[in-house]
């Protein structure tokens, strides 16, 4: 059974509701986490705990913009935004990319950098001090991404959330972080040679600049007008050629305007013999069926036309410049 628009409209602030909570857990999670691992790794002189410290001030800044983020994509339509603000998610998500990139993964790989050149002058007292740090961390890192995973599993937009996406992201990489920085401390704790965490140091680097490339390559494909999923497009022809006054859909095009947002342009060939009174009123009727149907689409332009596919195809750019409704 298919969701009504209303329902799909009231679920939204719900689920945003819930996403904000599990971004303020990871927020107060990092924030703490952030500066045990700062104090420790000043007082115990160690790279990797240097650099978990810069991860988590990044994911800490990182959550800001989320916030902001639900917050702002929020807002209704107007003059100078008729489609609504729902891409905000995504560029806000695009900044946290960004804001893992330098803050995260600069920072490590400068720290695995100068302790290869100049060593790491770590007190053996520091070595127990910075693995209490890292342990505590872990568990809390952990309980943040289990909430984040849980939420997931429990709606149906699931990961489709930027938001919600980059809590996962950024949770299940500190998990892996810390057990890198442990790993490190703990091998330079009994072979003596700084190579060890110098190594774990540069591995966080990596895995924080790969986890901001994937997160900023999703952000840049929506913010640039990605396509709605192949599924959605699937139910939206569907619908679309199951009317009895479409003839054939000759062009498709759709977009996603925000996390439950998509534009749908068609352009469809009607059936012969209906006057453009009979046209307008089949228009307006299929256009309320399909929103009824797909509650993502709330924004439909049909466009009718007697061209071919081919050359509808050849000119997607001309979608609703004439014959629309």
């Amino acid at each position: 059974m298919s969701r009504t628009p209303s329902q799909n409209q009231s679920e939204q602030p719900y689920a945003d509701r819930r996403t904000r909570v599990t971004v303020f857990v990871a927020l107060a999670a990092n924030l703490v986490i952030a500066a045990a691992k700062a104090v420790g790794g000043v007082v115990a002189g160690s790279p990797a705990l240097l650099s978990e410290a810069a991860h988590s001030v990044a994911d800490s800044l990182n959550e800001v913009f989320l916030l902001a983020a639900l917050r702002r994509s929020r807002r209704p339509p107007d003059a100078r935004h008729p489609f609504g603000y729902g891409k905000e998610r995504f560029f806000w998500a695009l900044l946290a990319a960004v804001g893992i990139f330098v803050m995260g993964g600069c920072f490590s790989f400068f720290q695995g950098v100068e302790a290869l050149r100049n060593g790491a002058d770590e007190k053996h007292s520091g070595y127990v001090a910075g693995l209490i740090v890292l342990g505590v961390a872990l568990l809390a890192e952990g309980a943040s991404l289990f909430r984040a995973l849980h939420q997931a599993r429990g709606e149906a937009r699931g990961l489709r959330d930027p938001a919600l996406r980059t809590v996962i992201a950024e949770d299940g990489t500190a998990v892996l972080g810390v057990c890198l920085a442990i790993v490190g401390m703990a091998l330079h704790m009994v072979t003596g040679q700084v190579v060890w965490e110098a190594s774990a140091s540069l591995a966080i680097g990596v895995l924080l600049v790969f986890v901001a490339y994937r997160l900023g390559a999703d952000a840049r494909d929506q913010l640039i007008g990605e396509a709605a999923d192949p599924e959605l497009s699937d139910r939206i022809r569907e619908q679309l050629e199951a009317e009895p006054e479409i003839d054939s859909v000759e062009a498709l095009f759709t977009m996603q305007m925000g996390l439950e947002s998509t534009l749908v342009a068609a352009r469809v060939d009607l059936v012969p013999g209906l006057d453009s009174e009979e046209v307008e009123e089949v228009l307006v009727r299929i256009k309320e069926a399909l929103a009824e149907t797909v509650p993502e689409a709330d924004q439909i332009f049909l466009d009718v036309t007697d061209r071919s596919a081919q050359e509808a195809h050849e000119s997607p750019a001309a979608t609703g410049e004439r014959g629309g409704a």
